[in-house]
């Protein structure tokens, strides 16, 4: 029997089938939220038993002065039964809301953990802001149909079951005459249901959309306020949130469609059963007892079927909600174990890509035929217009994509045969937009480290980086809280905490993707230094768009539309007629240009 704390691997578990994953996601739960249908059923007793005592107490004591009980035990019942319905209704409500709370809490948990380990190329397919709507907005819809909704139905259901035999036990064919709009309403709450369902999905997908605007536009407001960019990003706000109201409208109109309609056939329902009962207690069929108990009777049966149509449209919320979590829930996690090299390895870096082709899962192709080889220690450079695959060819090594043809050779064995994980944890990444968390800048430094480290070797990798006098000159030094994203600190100076991170990881293989883009010349020549030093018997790819920064590279590979199109070293390859000589001719001319300029001015 699983557990309420127990794991439960949903992706197992869960079904397409609605109801049977809703249902099984309440795992450990299930128990109880049994019990609180029980309780529901007992409190449905309790309100009938109300209505039956009071026809015992107007027929036989009220009416006829020959009640078998004094008027205090029938008051004494009437006081017990209310407190039994509280009671029961209060620990029905408790278990429903414990249920609801438990269940999406461990949703959130596997959600989180899943999305963590969920394929690199996921990751880039998928808009942030629609992450974030599923794993907010989807709970909390999937937590109000438990809380609300499904314990709703169930104690709706419960009570027109009890209440329809109480009233049958009264009089069977003014029961009859009471339940004739029963399927009316049933076929109007289908047909709702219908419609508000796909309403209410359409509307969930625009407010991910509407919230990965918001996202991307927080995230890039320095951007936005750089370019002046704040009308057209007010205006492309608006046509979402525009979009957002119109799809919301139309749910709030067939909700307000709904009820009306459903109130008039249970209003009529209502009346009729009133009138039809007050001509038989009239005419002597049914006693004064009988019809008041009756007139009680029938609004938990009219008041249930009116609220259950509400619950079976409001229903469709969840059910939505299921099928969207449902579809991250059912991606497959990276497999980050896989691998028969997992550890207990000692990495050299020597690196082999023979005949590497890659292409995206639409089939474009990005690289073509990449063969080079580079021993352990050497330095590789890669240059080459803006998607030409330079980002792409380093992101094969840690494997966040597998190659399509060909292999890359690690000390002698396929990439593929090393574990993600394991691979991970021997590469150290700087990327060209370097990522912060909103801690500490020494827990920054440290992100990537699980053994413990000594304040000295964070300040070594610091000092490496160029970064360890700007962190002391802050006035609480290494503790220093940087802002969303590093928003706090400059461009420069996240790009060295950044580079520091990667220094402390001390890895076999490093990758350095344009990292030195967003720092000035004197930090550029300590930055470049560093790396030189840390760069002794590691094997480094470099990416960078300038020439000066790559001069000193073992082999150069200059990149165009996913092929190589040349490689040497900085003096091999200006011998040659090409692409490299181009470009450093060109940078070196505007640099020319440059220091003539200043001369000038000085």
């Amino acid at each position: 029997m699983i557990s309420k704390n127990q794991y439960i691997d949903l992706k197992k578990v869960l079904s397409e089938k609605r109801f049977q994953g809703l249902w099984m996601l309440m795992s450990g739960y299930q128990g109880e939220y049994m019990g609180a249908m029980i309780y529901q059923i007992l409190s449905a007793l309790a309100k009938s038993g109300t209505y039956l005592l009071l026809e015992y107490f107007v027929d036989n004591f009220l009416l006829a002065q020959t009640a078998g009980f004094s008027v205090w035990v029938i008051a004494i019942g009437f006081v017990l039964l209310f407190l039994f319905q509280g009671i029961t209704t209060f620990l029905s409500q408790r278990a429903a809301a414990e249920t609801a709370e438990g269940t999406t809490r461990r949703l959130r948990d596997y959600l989180y953990d899943h999305i963590q380990h969920l394929t690199f190329s996921y990751h880039a397919k998928t808009d942030t802001g629609d992450l974030v709507q599923r794993c907010t907005s989807d709970v909390d819809a999937i937590r109000r149909f438990y809380a609300d909704q499904a314990i709703g139905i169930g104690r709706i259901i419960i009570l027109f079951l009890v209440n329809f035999i109480a009233l049958l036990k009264l009089n069977v064919p003014l029961a009859l005459y009471s339940v004739i709009v029963v399927p009316i309403v049933l076929f109007i709450s289908i047909y709702f249901f219908q419609k508000v369902t796909k309403a209410y999905e359409a509307y969930q997908e625009q407010d991910a959309v509407l919230s990965t605007t918001l996202q991307e536009n927080l995230s890039g407001v320095r951007v936005v306020k750089a370019f002046a960019r704040q009308p057209y990003e007010i205006d492309k706000f608006k046509r979402d949130n525009f979009e957002k109201y119109k799809r919301g409208k139309k749910l709030n109109t067939l909700h307000s469609l709904f009820w009306p309609i459903s109130d008039i056939f249970c209003g009529a329902q209502l009346l009729f059963g009133y009138y039809i009962g007050a001509r038989m207690a009239i005419s002597g069929v049914i006693t004064v007892g009988t019809y008041m108990a009756y007139a009680g009777l029938v609004v938990w049966i009219i008041y249930p079927l009116r609220n259950l149509g509400r619950m079976i449209v409001q229903m469709s919320n969840g059910l939505v909600s299921y099928d969207r979590l449902y579809k991250i829930i059912k991606e497959n996690r990276e497999p980050l174990d896989q691998g028969s090299i997992t550890s207990h390895v000692k990495v050299k870096g020597d690196i082999v890509f023979s005949h590497v082709s890659f292409h995206y899962e639409d089939g474009s192709e990005v690289l073509h035929d990449i063969s080079f080889e580079c021993k352990a220690g050497m330095a590789i450079a890669l240059l080459g217009s803006t998607g030409s695959g330079k980002t792409t060819l380093v992101n094969l090594l840690p494997r966040f994509y597998d190659v399509s043809e060909g292999a890359i050779m690690l000390d002698d064995s396929d990439l593929r045969l090393y574990s993600r994980r394991f691979l991970r944890e021997q590469i150290g990444i700087v990327e060209q937009e370097p990522f912060l968390f909103s801690r500490s800048i020494y827990e920054n430094i440290t992100f990537g480290i699980k053994e413990k480290v000594t304040q000295e070797q964070v300040e070594e990798a610091a000092k490496m980086a160029a970064i360890h006098d700007v962190i002391l000159s802050f006035p609480q030094g290494y503790k220093t809280l940087v802002g969303e994203r590093g928003v706090t600190l400059s461009g420069g100076q996240k790009q060295r905490v950044a580079i520091a991170r990667t220094f402390i990881k001390d890895p076999r293989v490093l990758i350095l993707d344009d990292s030195t883009s967003s720092v000035d010349a004197e930090t550029e020549a300590h930055i470049q230094t560093a790396i030189h030093q840390l760069m002794q018997n590691r094997t480094t790819f470099i990416i960078a768009h300038r020439v000066q920064s790559i001069m000193k590279a073992d082999l150069i590979l200059v990149l165009d539309k996913g092929k190589i199109i040349q490689k040497g070293t900085h003096q091999e390859l200006l011998q040659q007629e090409g692409v490299y000589r181009n470009i450093f001719e060109i940078q070196t001319k505007i640099e020319e240009d440059l220091q003539e300029e200043l001369s000038r001015a000085s």
